[in-house]
């Protein structure tokens, strides 16, 4: 931390500051504490986040990129900050270092033939792994979904076989969605993973996916990794073990030519053959985990998280900075976790425990978050209350209207209404800031509820929030650099996250869930 900032709260200052307070609105219900969170929020500032920033966004870090000399900088940076800070690491033996195995398979090449007909990896269908089998049928299981009484699976056997699906799911004769009664999608629309990992859950060796507006985006990505030889990253030991493939217009056509029109799943003739090759690397990386004890409910816990990596240098030799991506998100939290131990040390130390999670190779597929809470959460995920994932925040749309001080909130609502309520609440109180939920609607194409760390709290039945200003012309590019964030807007959005992780801590009850994940 910036070492001359610990700013330890004498008791007379708290006692003024109550002082000057005592005009403001009741405390939101249930939260039991001495001094009003706004006193601590105050050590968050626009200052202390910049000097962060400069140095972490800065060229000495190399953009960050996971596994590399830049991400090394950048965690003892992390380490140095909570120790500075006096916030001890998360882990019993003191380490604040989660070491997260990660392999690197280099784009894989080759090819697919049906019935006679090549169909050529990179521009017929996008893959990251090896078929490792071939087939002498494909099983078209229609939308892929099962759902109370509906299922696409009734009248088929798909063990062991190669399965094809498609996005999109069953409507009724008026437009309206079979599953919802609604013009409202169901959890199954916008979610293509999720009906190839069910489909493999229920015995597939193989799943060929044909979506027309995810098949440019993926084609996009394994154009980029393979140019840049920078493979697909995954947590070593967490592979699917079954072949899934995105596939084109072309390809879908030789298989079944009229696919949008037939909903009626069965089993295809088909000779399916794979000529696809790979080779894997290990890679050395970390998360940053620190905490602070709750005083009354130690055993639950808080998670805020951001993450520490990014895209390092471009084939030009130009640094990827990652300012907004997410230098942003990883000062807040430094800044957050600074604030926390003011309280602490003021004897109002939060009544549950607050988890500082910085992790690593998010922009390599979420794979520091999935390490944490699918092989080694240091706390159990059925004691995590919440999630609250900072994720670029110090930017503005451009293509938004409306007033700069503004935050794009997603997730709020998709497991826990109470969460919902109390995030309103929270900053209608303390930060009055425009909650913006464009985002967050199911039929938004670009899916960023399933695309940062949050999403494998969520799919644990964890409430989340996503707090996010959304893209703009520097993302991804040499560009995002830390003059052009906005410090005041990144001062009151974190302020924000703060005051909400506050109350979470502090109520007498965990927020509670009332929509599960299936």
């Amino acid at each position: 931390m910036i070492t001359e900032m610990n700013k330890t709260l004498s008791l007379s200052l708290v006692g003024l500051l109550l002082a000057c307070n005592s005009s403001k609105k009741t405390v939101i219900p249930e939260v039991k504490q001495v001094t009003s969170p706004e006193v601590y929020a105050e050590s968050i500032t626009e200052a202390e986040l910049k000097e962060h920033l400069y140095i972490y966004a800065s060229d000495e870090f190399e953009g960050r990129e996971t596994g590399e000399p830049g991400q090394k900088k950048a965690i003892a940076y992390l380490k140095a900050e909570y120790e500075n800070l006096n916030i001890r690491a998360a882990k019993q033996n003191g380490d604040y270092f989660q070491k997260v195995p990660l392999e690197v398979t280099q784009m894989p090449t080759g090819s697919l033939m049906i019935n006679g007909t090549t169909f050529t990896l990179g521009e017929d269908f996008i893959s990251f792994n090896d078929a490792g089998a071939n087939f002498n049928e494909i099983v078209y299981a229609a939308y892929g979904i099962e759902e109370g009484a509906y299922s696409d699976f009734k009248n088929i056997d798909i063990n062991n076989k190669l399965v094809l699906i498609k996005d999109g799911e069953p409507t009724n004769s008026d437009g309206t969605y079979l599953l919802t009664g609604t013009e409202k999608p169901s959890k199954w629309g916008n979610n293509p993973m999720k009906r190839i990992q069910f489909a493999m859950d229920k015995g597939a060796k193989g799943v060929l996916l044909y979506s027309p507006n995810l098949f440019p985006r993926v084609l996009a990505y394994y154009n980029r990794s393979k140019t840049s030889s920078s493979g697909s990253m995954s947590v070593k030991g967490l592979q699917k073990t079954g072949f899934s493939a995105t596939i084109s217009d072309a390809m879908v056509a030789a298989i079944l030519p009229n696919i949008v029109k037939d909903n009626t799943p069965k089993t295809l003739s088909k000779t399916v053959s794979s000529a696809i090759t790979g080779n894997a690397d290990e890679i050395d990386s970390e998360n940053v985990i620190a905490f602070i004890k709750g005083t009354e409910k130690p055993d639950e816990y808080v998670v805020i998280s951001s993450h520490l990596d990014h895209i390092g240098v471009d084939d030009d030799g130009q640094i990827n900075n990652g300012a907004d991506d997410d230098g942003s998100g990883t000062v807040a939290l430094l800044e957050i976790a600074e604030a926390f131990k003011n309280a602490s040390e003021a004897g109002d130390g939060p009544k549950r425990s607050v988890v500082f999670l910085h992790v690593t190779g998010e922009e390599k597929g979420l794979l520091g978050s999935l390490y944490y809470t699918d092989v080694e959460p240091i706390f159990p995920l059925s004691k995590t209350v919440a999630n609250l994932n900072i994720d670029m925040i110090g930017r503005i749309d451009p293509k938004r209207e409306g007033e700069r001080n503004y935050i794009y909130l997603i997730g709020s609502d998709k497991l826990s209404t109470e969460l919902h309520e109390l995030s309103e609440a929270v900053n209608s109180k303390y930060t009055n800031i425009e909650l913006d939920y464009a985002y967050n609607d199911e039929s938004d194409p670009n899916r960023f509820y399933y695309r940062s760390d949050h999403y494998n709290f969520a799919k644990n039945n964890i409430p989340i929030i996503f707090y996010f200003n959304g893209t703009h012309d520097d993302y991804h590019k040499p560009g995002d650099t830390p003059d052009k964030i906005n410090y005041d807007l990144l001062e009151n959005r974190t302020r924000l996250v703060f005051h909400t992780a506050w109350e979470i801590a502090n109520r007498e009850k965990p927020v509670a869930v009332d929509i599960l994940v299936e």
